[in-house]
Formats: C-alpha cells, sequence, structure tokens
C-alpha cells in the first residue's frame, strides 16, 4: 500500500526533547556513541571533570565532635558530664515526696489506716521521686517522677 501522492508521510514521531521544548543544541554531558559505534561494557566511562583544578597544597583540619546521647534518669546514681560545670560525675540522689507518696497515703486512708499508718509511704524512697544533683556544683542535673 502507498500513500496518496499529495500527503507527505512522517519519516517519525518528535523526540522528547522536541516535544518538552529542552534546548536540543545543547551538549551533552557525557559522549553519546554514534549509530554504527557500541558501548564498551556495561558502560562508558564519564569524561573526565572539566572545572577548576583541584589545589595543590591545602592544610587538613581535623575537628572532632562529640555527641552526647541523652541521658536517662531512673532512681539508680548516673555518670555523665555535668552540663553545669562539664566534669564528669556519679550524680547524688535526692528523695523528695511526689504523687505516687501522696496516692499511697490516700489508698492507706481509704483502707482504714488512719492512726498514721498512711504516712507509711513517706518513709520508703522507693515511693518517692529522685533528683539528681552533681557532688562538685549542687545543681540538678535530673529528676525520675515516679508517676
Amino acid at each position: 500500500m502507498s500513500a496518496p501522492s499529495g500527503i507527505p508521510v512522517p519519516s517519525a514521531p518528535p523526540s522528547y526533547e522536541e516535544t518538552t521544548g529542552i534546548n536540543v543544541n545543547y551538549p551533552h554531558p557525557y559522549p553519546v556513541p554514534g549509530p554504527d559505534q557500541k558501548p564498551h561494557g556495561k558502560g562508558m566511562n564519564p569524561p573526565p571533570y572539566v572545572g577548576q583544578p583541584a589545589p595543590a597544597s591545602n592544610p587538613v583540619t581535623v575537628q572532632t565532635v562529640y555527641v552526647h546521647q541523652p541521658v536517662v534518669f531512673y532512681d539508680r546514681p548516673v555518670q555523665m558530664c555535668c552540663p553545669s560545670c562539664n566534669q564528669m560525675i556519679v550524680t547524688r540522689l535526692s528523695y523528695d515526696a511526689g504523687a505516687l507518696t501522696w496516692l499511697s497515703c490516700g489508698g492507706l486512708c481509704l483502707l482504714g489506716c488512719i492512726a498514721g499508718c498512711c504516712l507509711i509511704p513517706f518513709c520508703i524512697d522507693a515511693l518517692k521521686d529522685v533528683d539528681h544533683t552533681c557532688p562538685n556544683c549542687n545543681a540538678i542535673v535530673g529528676s525520675y517522677k515516679r508517676l
């Protein structure tokens, strides 16, 4: 079958660059093999970088960065670097009555321990909140709330 004599037959559809308006005259960043050439191996070697040459002698500076992990405070002493005095310390613990202490006291009152036995939770450190202080500068570095 042949086309009518007055209508031209298109040879191929337009390329992607022609349809999207990309500058087709811009040089390719890598060599494109011709139709009769085959690329070598799995890919072609990129051309050498044509930018500015590297400076001949640059002194290399090394900077050490210390990343401090967040300290989790519980009811045991913690070894850490004090943020106030920047010394390596083992924290000193102090116990204060907190929400769990007061709830325990209220629970004992509801059970009928009203003759002073309801005050027992104030004598037990395992029911109190814990404050961690620095032994050098006495700054509070953290706390542990039971509830």
